[in-house]
């Protein structure tokens, strides 16, 4: 089953420049694996020493927050699409 992952232009440069990219995988956890086996510098961006996923992370499937869904184990289907989102700090000082 193939899954769209859309990828965050912060992001980008660790997988080639390329804005998406498609996977074959039955969960997240499965579609994070394949991703950053294949780029792996993304690998140190998104993922910490010990493989979770860095804090400043997000990951939503069809718009939803994997963290209120089945976290790492949230089921995917053909079509959908999965979202890396880096947060991003700002504000006022």
């Amino acid at each position: 089953m193939s899954v769209r992952v859309l990828i965050p232009s912060a992001l980008r440069r660790y997988i080639e420049d390329k804005d998406t990219v498609e996977i074959e995988a039955r969960t997240v956890e499965e579609l994070l694996d394949k991703l950053v086996s294949q780029h792996d510098e993304l690998r140190r961006q998104m993922l910490t020493e010990d493989g979770g996923l860095r804090g400043f992370i997000n990951i939503y499937v069809n718009d939803q927050d994997i963290r209120y869904l089945d976290k790492y184990q949230t089921r995917l289907k053909s079509g959908d699409v999965v979202t890396i989102v880096p947060a991003i700090a700002g504000g006022v000082a």
